[in-house]
């Protein structure tokens, strides 16, 4: 009897309609997720009016979420270890959407904050299921391509939440965005349903069977007929001698996992602080809310060009290249934006660093799902993804009050150069490479 692995029948079918399904259905959480972080960003103006703000609890509205992000961060790694990729998926998508819904009706600044750290959660988890259960779908080749694509989903989730109050705002108020934010929760019931299961994680619980009805599905749509397949047919990989969040630290993915965690921190701290405050930045600069939201959709729009094009570039050049070019290219953007002057440059130049930043946070996402075995990738995954959460809540914070302190436009943006170089050097001593690498052969990465 024949014997083979789920990664050598993805990379012997290749790219199918199959696995461009896989990325939609996996993308469209992923953008109902990018909305309900990002609305925060496009109501910050109207809701520090309201509630009569200082600068430090302005940023705070979009760092409360990031609590809730770490602890779903953490918590989902586990659930989908245990339980599942699309289960877990499904039911975070809905947990985030239904507690999103309630804050149309919050009374006061601290309901908010309790609301959004609650509904954090479930936005947190979202993000680290998604881009496991989506990695383990894509051809060996492809996977860098398609799992930093597959973020760029929620870029337009951002894009999106920006579209939504640009034209909600002004006429219904801030408060029917996030009524608007609880929608989502409808879909869920569409993941049960129509979105199949890891089969990596599938046979690595010994679920041979349901694993093998998927294969023949992927088979039928690549080439309109599936083969037969006898039990045991399909091979594990060798089992890892620890699991959990342990495992993680243990001999052969240590360094790895500080590089990965150290690298989506400071990604994070970019991103974070500069999409949290970037509308309401150049509101008070005079561009109005029509423009100050223009361009910050526009700036997310653009910046899924980077989401694509890292991917792509991963798979010729290495994951570890990509990522150093990429963050020396966003310190370079970040420096250029706090120098230039006047209306239209500021603007250019802050969508070139958009396009970085999409391309740099991209580039950082093959190298965690391919540095840890199935057993504990999605742990991997999602802590590291926690851990880079707790600069999310930080760095809104940060600019609050460096803008409080008296810090300029130019030199607020200009101290996001500093962790940008910090990436480089993480890439350079503690990263590396994984390109080529399948799903089933990480077995410890020696560093």
């Amino acid at each position: 009897m024949t014997k083979t692995t789920i990664s050598a029948i993805i990379d012997r079918l290749g790219v199918t309609r199959y696995t461009w399904t896989i990325w939609i259905l996996v993308g469209l959480a992923l953008v109902f997720d990018g909305y309900d972080y990002i609305i925060v960003a496009y109501t910050m103006p109207q809701m520090a009016q309201e509630w009569g703000l200082t600068k430090v609890q302005t940023g705070s509205l979009a760092s409360w979420s990031m609590l809730g992000v770490v602890i779903g961060g953490v918590i989902a790694g586990m659930c989908s270890d245990r339980f599942g990729r699309k289960k877990t998926l499904a039911f975070f998508v809905a947990f985030y959407s239904l507690l999103t819904f309630p804050i149309y009706f919050a009374p006061s600044f601290a309901v908010f904050a309790m609301l959004r750290i609650i509904s954090g959660i479930g936005i947190g988890a979202c993000i680290p299921v998604a881009i496991t259960l989506a990695s383990e779908n894509f051809p060996t080749k492809n996977r860098g391509f398609f799992t930093a694509a597959t973020l760029c989903f929620y870029g337009w989730g951002w894009v999106l939440g920006g579209i939504v109050a640009l034209n909600v705002v002004p006429v219904y108020g801030w408060r029917v965005c996030f009524l608007i934010g609880g929608l989502p929760a409808l879909y869920a019931i569409f993941i049960l349903y129509k979105l199949p299961e890891s089969m990596a994680w599938l046979i690595g619980k010994g679920r041979e069977a349901e694993a093998i009805e998927i294969i023949k599905r992927m088979e039928k749509v690549a080439t309109g007929k599936s083969g037969e397949w006898l039990p045991g047919s399909i091979v594990l990989p060798a089992p890892a001698k620890k699991v959990g969040v342990s495992a993680l630290f243990s001999s052969g993915y240590v360094k790895a996992t500080i590089g990965v965690w150290l690298l989506y921190f400071m990604s994070m701290f970019i991103i974070y602080g500069v999409t949290s405050w970037m509308p309401t930045l150049l509101v008070e600069r005079g561009y109005g809310l029509v423009l100050g939201y223009s361009f910050s959709i526009l700036q997310n729009l653009v910046g899924s060009i980077g989401g694509f094009a890292t991917g792509f570039v991963a798979d010729i050049i290495g994951r570890r290249k990509n990522v150093i070019i990429s963050f020396l290219f966003t310190a370079a953007a970040i420096l250029l934006l706090g120098s230039v002057t006047g209306k239209w440059p500021v603007l250019i130049i802050a969508v070139l660093v958009g396009v970085c930043m999409q391309y740099a946070n991209g580039g950082a996402l093959p190298l965690m799902t391919e540095i840890y075995p199935t057993e504990f990738r999605n742990t991997g995954v999602s802590w590291a993804q926690s851990f880079g959460r707790i600069a999310g809540f930080l760095s809104p914070l940060v600019v609050g009050y460096v803008q409080q302190v008296g810090l300029d436009f130019s030199n607020t943006m200009k101290m996001f150069a500093f962790p940008a170089i910090i990436c480089v050097l993480v890439s350079v001593f503690l990263i590396v490479e994984t390109k080529g690498r399948t799903v089933d052969s990480v077995v410890g990465i020696k560093a």
